[in-house]
């Protein structure tokens, strides 16, 4: 094995009720006036009500002389929220943030946290470690199981421009605090629940089968894939349901941390242009080429899918290593029936004539699918978004 490395949040906080440690951690960044950068939906469902009476039993005490809601957080969102977002935090003089969120909250936090320590515009930034000095403190607190951006280096949004997702990548996006809590998931939509709850397992499988995993990534992303693939449809199917919440919760986290440091690979490197080009959620464009992309990429690493198998707890210790891979990819078009996943990019009225125009854009996203255990070219590529079409 080469030499690896490993980089999660500095500090994870995780169990039910776990939100309840939120001011000891602001106190203990020494955060007087942060912000709290979260969306509509989030404001809306009660869920930021527990954080703002810790921020209010803080400003009481004169432990904190302010705080301020950032709540115009859009799914997919686009680079100007970065910007506005960076105008209220420095208007209101900000001192730190606490996402509260899904993976769109969360990105925007951590591209605000190292934007507002930047020497520069936010355009410097794309790219990988653009950012050479520490961003400002940051708590990420997820609603949603699914992105791992708690404990991730990474920040994507969509440019409308370019009808392209770019990245931040950069250890300084890394929060100093993760507290994943599943009574924050509780309020999830069923759908997002669905969507992300399938991301988190991609990200798993993809940290699995990248060129780039290691034995502790490995562990990590089969715990994931375990947890996941039982927790997933009762979580679904009953969203008060705790001990699933929470097990989605501890498998998302697992499935970030193993993707943070292995990568992931094509299935996010097709979906990207999808979110850009369609605003499809990042979740939902993940779980239709998931299956499909497994399927390309099993010639290339086929005695891996037989782990995989295991982790999701099929039957295939009679069946040679090309017959459980294709039982992997059955039992992952299944889980995305159970949770309504839509089949087929037909769905969203996505033209046929536009693969090769998609395709033309996903093979440009080489940061992704370098990590990829099968290279693709361009005409590979086309045939997965047929398949998945």
């Amino acid at each position: 094995m080469s030499i690896a490395s490993f980089k999660s949040a500095h500090r994870l906080i995780t169990g039910q009720q776990a939100s309840s440690r939120l001011s000891e951690e602001i106190l203990r960044l020494g955060m007087r006036c942060p912000m709290v950068v979260t969306d509509p939906g989030v404001l809306g469902s009660g869920t930021l009500k527990p954080i703002t009476d810790q921020l209010d039993v803080l400003k009481a005490n004169g432990q904190l002389t302010h705080y301020r809601i950032f709540s115009e957080v859009s799914a997919e969102p686009e680079v100007h929220i970065v910007e506005d977002c960076m105008s209220v935090y420095l208007e209101a003089q900000c001192d730190g943030l606490i996402a509260l969120g899904g993976g769109s909250a969360m990105d925007i936090a951590k591209c605000v946290a190292v934007y507002a320590t930047h020497d520069g515009d936010l355009e410097s930034l794309f790219g990988e470690d653009k950012a050479r000095v520490r961003g400002a403190p940051l708590i990420a607190m997820p609603t949603t199981a699914g992105t791992g951006s708690e404990v991730t280096n990474i920040g994507i949004l969509s440019d409308t421009e370019a009808r392209m997702k770019k990245g931040i990548v950069n250890d300084y996006l890394l929060p100093d605090v993760a507290i994943v809590a599943p009574e924050l998931t509780v309020s999830c939509p069923r759908h997002v629940t669905a969507a992300s709850g399938v991301d988190a397992l991609v990200h798993a499988i993809e940290a699995y089968l990248s060129n780039f995993a290691t034995p502790i990534t490995d562990a990590l992303a089969i715990k994931a894939m375990r947890l996941i693939i039982k927790a997933l449809p009762k979580a679904y199917a009953n969203p008060d349901n705790l001990e699933a919440r929470e097990a989605m919760a501890t498998g998302s986290l697992l499935a970030g941390m193993a993707f943070g440091n292995a990568g992931v690979g094509a299935v996010h490197a097709l979906a990207y242009p999808l979110g850009g080009r369609y605003h499809l959620p990042h979740g939902v464009t993940n779980a239709l080429l998931l299956p499909h992309v497994m399927r390309w990429n099993a010639l290339a690493c086929v005695e891996r899918f037989r782990d995989i198998a295991e982790a999701l707890d099929t039957a295939h210790h009679a069946l040679k290593d090309e017959a459980a891979a294709e039982l992997v990819v059955e039992r992952l078009h299944q889980l995305c029936r159970d949770v309504d996943i839509p089949s087929g990019l037909r769905h969203f009225d996505i033209s046929e004539k536009d693969i090769p125009s998609l395709a033309a854009d996903a093979v440009k996203v080489e940061r992704l699918l370098r990590n990829n255990p099968r290279q693709l070219t361009q005409h590979d590529i086309e045939c997965i978004y047929r398949a998945a079409w």
